[in-house]
């Protein structure tokens, strides 16, 4: 092989290298900030699995929220209808955030308990994230409930 050919083809391997470390590297970074969104069903099932960090939705348990005098610490469960969470957040919580409406965490278990890191609660009356009214839909045909608002509700 002459040197021309050969300074080209180790030019091209270097190419192919850097582009599959570059590959390697997005694909490693996605990774770790993919958050899945699960209900307290499924991760009282196990279906969360072992994913450190993911998205916790459903409603605000009705009577469950609690702060702590003082502080920033708050205390409330999810609840899909089937099973509750225990949550744990320290920091301020979104203007809209209530008892018996939606919300999605994102954090991690510790034990039993849920430890969110965001709080993102539905911005208006017929407003819910589509995976969680998703899933809602789901619990509500399971329990044969009405969904809240009816079809409107999930848009």
């Amino acid at each position: 092989m002459n040197p021309t050919r050969r300074r080209r083809l180790l030019w091209v391997l270097g190419l192919v290298a850097a582009a599959g470390a570059a590959t390697a590297l997005v694909a490693t970074a996605l990774q770790r900030n993919i958050a899945y969104l699960y209900t307290p069903s499924e991760v009282l099932r196990g279906e969360a699995g072992g994913h450190a960090r993911f998205r916790l939705g459903g409603m605000v348990a009705a009577g469950s929220f609690q702060r702590t005098t003082g502080s920033l610490d708050a205390s409330f469960r999810v609840t899909d209808g089937d099973a509750q969470m225990p949550v744990k957040y320290t920091g301020i919580l979104p203007d809209l955030f209530r008892e018996k409406q939606a919300v999605v965490a994102t954090g991690r278990m510790q034990g039993d308990t849920f430890v969110a890191e965001e709080i993102l609660a539905k911005h208006d009356e017929s407003y819910m994230p589509k995976e969680v009214a998703d899933k809602m839909g789901q619990a509500h045909k399971k329990h044969d409930v009405a969904a809240p608002g009816g079809a409107e509700a999930a848009r």
